[in-house]
């Protein structure tokens, strides 16, 4: 049987449709197992007897559901299963990703310093426009972006963290080479968005898609605030949970 013979086209449901509904089967089936690139836009083509842009639409709808992702030039893959992402006082991401067999990674995508915003004065304890050291990071689960972060540091304390994390991939290592050894979560804010331009190219989904926004501050042993981070997580990508 050919592709496009699986496709019923005088049943009142779009063509692009039934090839979605086709591959989301093959996904619920166990026939395309997470992590599986899916056939090219032209290996689909050919298999279901329609153009390229239809073969489109039917990618973009399993996009938009969480399905898949595109990885601009990889392919299309099959979602993973959602990372199980506990948040209490000790929270690190590679504990995280390793406990679930699976690799962490973190990347630096640019830093910087300014003044300290209200916001992050009041949550270091500093006053407004204090300096502090802005970095952006994007982290991963076996090469599938996870979450995306804007965090603040007071400075001159921690002047070291944006090669240290550059080197690393590692916020408790970047916090280490500064001198704290060890920190806890002080408090947890979480919220939720629509993905937007930034949200869409750093975690590889489309735009409108759920967002998990979580505002978080860290101490060192003393109590002293190092640490706010304002994360962005894909919402399909995770399953939070709250502990002491």
């Amino acid at each position: 049987m050919t592709g496009g013979a699986m496709l019923a086209r005088g049943r009142g449901v779009t063509v692009w449709r039934q090839i979605a509904e086709a591959i989301e089967a093959e996904i619920a089936g166990g026939g395309l197992v997470p992590g599986t690139r899916l056939p090219t836009e032209a290996a689909l083509t050919e298999r279901f007897g329609v153009n390229r842009h239809t073969v489109r639409q039917a990618v973009k709808s399993l996009v938009d559901k969480g399905l898949v992702r595109v990885t601009q030039g990889s392919g299309t893959y099959v979602e993973a299963k959602p990372l199980s992402y506990p948040i209490s006082t000790r929270t690190r991401f590679s504990e995280i990703v390793v406990g679930q067999a699976r690799d962490p990674a973190g990347r630096l995508l640019g830093h910087r310093q300014a003044g300290a915003s209200l916001e992050i004065a009041e949550a270091l304890d500093l006053s407004p426009e204090d300096p502090v050291m802005l970095i952006e990071s994007a982290h991963f689960a076996d090469g599938v972006p996870i979450s995306w972060a804007l965090a603040a540091f007071p400075l001159p304390r921690f002047a070291e963290v944006p090669e240290v994390y550059g080197a690393t991939g590692s916020i408790t290592a970047a916090l280490s080479a500064c001198g704290v050894p060890d920190y806890r979560r002080a408090s947890t804010r979480i919220g939720a968005a629509v993905a937007d331009a930034t949200d869409s190219a750093r975690l590889e989904i489309a735009e409108g898609r759920p967002v998990l926004v979580i505002d978080s501050i860290n101490v060192d042993p003393d109590g002293v605030p190092i640490q706010w981070a304002r994360s962005h997580f894909c919402a399909d990508r995770v399953r939070l949970t709250v502990g002491g």
